[in-house]
């Protein structure tokens, strides 16, 4: 089970607002949601937490570039939502080469140029292998607005609440949930 609530900041204080990821698929998308939310280019974040295994927090200040902050990389790397904050860019790795696929292809047709098969369970979407266990992204994603990293990092199983109480929305938080 999830749980995704949008807190955007406004001129008369935080509005907090459940939402659905359902036609959420890239970071993108995520992004264009939370803009979508606040008026005024003023600060979104969203929070998406998985049954206490992880959560995440997105950070969007109008057209900059979104801040990305994942309390456990490798349990959300297992998680449809949590691939979606897992960028290429976070992880630290190059994208993938978008001509990889035509260098696997023998044009001619014939076998010479086919990879040999492996095994499934070498080849998974979800390999975790290459994202590391614990919390990921900017540590220093709440600092301004009176998280600090310490704090952050110290999130246990009712991030959301805390991280609510801290900005002043928990009463706001609560109506929606």
């Amino acid at each position: 089970m999830y749980i995704a609530a949008l807190l955007a900041r406004t001129e008369d204080g935080w509005k907090a607002s459940d939402t659905e990821l359902d036609d959420v698929e890239t970071l993108s998308d995520l992004t264009d949601l939370a803009r979508e939310a606040t008026v005024d280019d003023d600060t979104v974040i969203v929070f998406i937490e998985q049954e206490d295994a992880w959560f995440g927090l997105v950070r969007v200040d109008g057209e900059e570039d979104p801040r990305i902050y994942v309390s456990d990389a490798a349990s959300a790397a297992r998680s449809s939502y949590g691939e979606i904050l897992l960028t290429d860019e976070l992880l630290g790795r190059d994208p993938e080469d978008p001509d990889a696929l035509e260098e696997l292809v023998d044009l001619d047709g014939t076998e010479d140029g086919e990879p040999e098969e492996e095994d499934d369970e070498d080849i998974t979407l979800d390999d975790t292998s290459a994202v590391p266990t614990g919390p990921l992204g900017d540590t220093r994603i709440l600092v301004d607005v009176g998280l600090s990293e310490k704090e952050l990092l110290a999130l246990g199983t009712d991030a959301l609440t805390e991280i609510a109480d801290v900005l002043g929305a928990a009463e706001v938080l609560e109506t929606v949930q």
